[in-house]
């Protein structure tokens, strides 16, 4: 039997066109031929609009695919919004020796220099030969793991920090589970830590500053919802290297660490989302979500 490209579509820039007002919306059907890939719509959305659901229909058509007679290996085509967390979702449970490239366009489909064909082509060939879980964009291969969208209009718009992968995790559905982003800043206090315990999340990733600092007050907070069950988990908002909880002085790093948080080391905050979401899901310990992390 033949192999082929599972070619799997969820909406995004590359199949959008613009209306006209010059917006960009997403459309149905993606309408190529390309020999020995097979082409499946999953969604028409734009993935900004993504929520967890979304990413276990997407994971879940993935792991579909792969169990096709003579698949070789998968292309998701996805919005770059969001692209990062979907990718290191479905790298999370991949536990398959053949590749998932995920791809897409800064560009929409009517575009008079489109870059979504050779972004595809880039993928399917990747598809093909690579292994793991992929970003294939602007001419870039790059890891899933560490990803992050560093420009909001340039064609070459990923980096990736290439981290080694942990133990693959047992398939679990993330919808349902509600994990909050809570964003530093110079004055922030506890107020939004404690309005996410009183939403219901059973995690939080705190953006910090520099590598992983804080203040006295939202350390307090964060004790706070360590002692109520709320894993938190610390990254930064800085685009590259790695967190440290060296500094103490009452709202430092340190002082994160010994009111129970965990430090993401690489992560950044969109993908801390994901893994801890799948983690806590998955109804992981607090140690089994501190191992993962570091």
């Amino acid at each position: 039997m033949s192999k082929h490209v599972s070619l799997l579509t969820t909406g995004g820039t590359i199949a959008s066109s613009r209306d006209e007002h010059g917006v960009s919306r997403p459309v149905a059907g993606f309408g190529a031929d390309i020999d020995g890939v097979r082409v499946r719509e999953v969604m028409s959305k734009d993935s900004s609009a993504m929520d967890f659901a979304d990413l276990d229909i997407i994971g879940a058509a993935v792991s579909g695919a792969l169990a096709e007679d003579g698949c070789a290996g998968v292309v998701v085509l996805h919005g770059t919004d969001t692209m990062e967390e979907s990718a290191l979702y479905v790298d999370l449970f991949h536990d398959d020796e053949r590749p998932v490239v995920f791809t897409g366009a800064q560009r929409t489909a009517d575009h008079p220099d489109p870059d979504g064909p050779s972004n595809i082509a880039a993928a399917v060939a990747a598809a093909r030969s690579e292994r793991g879980v992929l970003i294939a964009f602007g001419g870039r291969l790059l890891p899933a793991r560490g990803v992050i969208k560093k420009h909001t209009t340039e064609l070459d718009a990923f980096r990736s920090a290439a981290l080694p992968r942990p133990n693959v995790l047992r398939r679990t559905p993330v919808a349902g589970t509600r994990v909050d982003i809570v964003a530093l800043y110079p004055g922030a206090d506890g107020v939004q830590i404690e309005a996410c315990r009183a939403a219901g999340a059973s995690g939080i990733v705190l953006e910090a500053l520099g590598s992983g600092n804080a203040n006295a007050r939202v350390v307090r907070a964060v004790k706070d919802a360590v002692d109520a069950g709320v894993h938190v988990v610390v990254t930064t908002r800085v685009p590259f290297g790695e967190t440290s909880p060296t500094y103490g002085g009452g709202g430092g790093g340190h002082d994160l660490l010994d009111a129970g948080a965990v430090f993401s080391r690489e992560l950044r905050a969109g993908q801390a989302r994901i893994q801890l979401a799948a983690l806590v899901a998955a109804e992981a310990s607090a140690m089994v979500v501190h191992d993962f992390f570091s």
